[in-house]
């Protein structure tokens, strides 16, 4: 039997909407590794949602959505069970207010129980280019226990359209979840 994981998934106002639409759909389709999914929104990341993607889709996924500003969410507590948080996407503004401790809003106090909880917390940032600024930042972060995935695709699938290649971003931070994934990996 597969573990059933319970997890956070959070989406900040970085371009890459995408990102987070395909991760989500592809925890809906693959419910039964799922215990539970919390979701929260920064400010910015509904408005940036639609648009990009020009809909609305972000209501219609089947977990409690969190209000930013809610810290009596189980998650803003080292006594929740949620074992992994993925950003997605993270923005650098996001990604420094976590390497800074800044527990402001909800988003960035569940960033910061993970990390103290020593639990698995992925942030996907999608900036280009980075300052010096967002390297420290990421080296406090991975020295802190987080992981750092870029929203960097790869093309060693062959990709056939923008999906297939955002896929290769999202398949590769489902892994790095602990979760069963059926896509390309190299050499197999």
């Amino acid at each position: 039997m597969k573990k059933k994981h319970k997890i956070i998934v959070a989406v900040t106002g970085a371009s890459g909407s995408l990102y987070a639409k395909l991760l989500l759909k592809w925890l809906e389709d693959n419910n039964e590794q799922l215990k539970d999914v919390a979701l929260i929104f920064s400010d910015t990341a509904k408005k940036v949602w639609e648009y990009e993607l020009d809909d609305q889709s972000y209501n219609n996924f089947p977990w409690k959505q969190f209000e930013n500003n809610d810290f009596y969410a189980p998650v803003a507590s080292g006594s929740s069970d949620y074992e992994t948080m993925i950003i997605i996407p993270c923005s650098m503004g996001t990604l420094g207010r976590i390497a800074n401790g800044t527990s402001d809003d909800l988003l960035i106090r569940a960033a910061d129980v993970i990390l103290k909880e020593k639990r698995n917390l992925i942030l996907v940032p999608r900036e280009t280019p980075y300052n010096l600024i967002h390297i420290k930042n990421m080296k406090t972060l991975i020295k802190a226990g987080a992981v750092i995935c870029p929203a960097t695709p790869s093309f060693y699938s062959k990709p056939q359209n923008i999906d297939d290649l955002v896929r290769t971003v999202v398949f590769r931070v489902l892994q790095l979840a602990g979760f069963s994934v059926e896509g390309y990996k190299w050499g197999e």
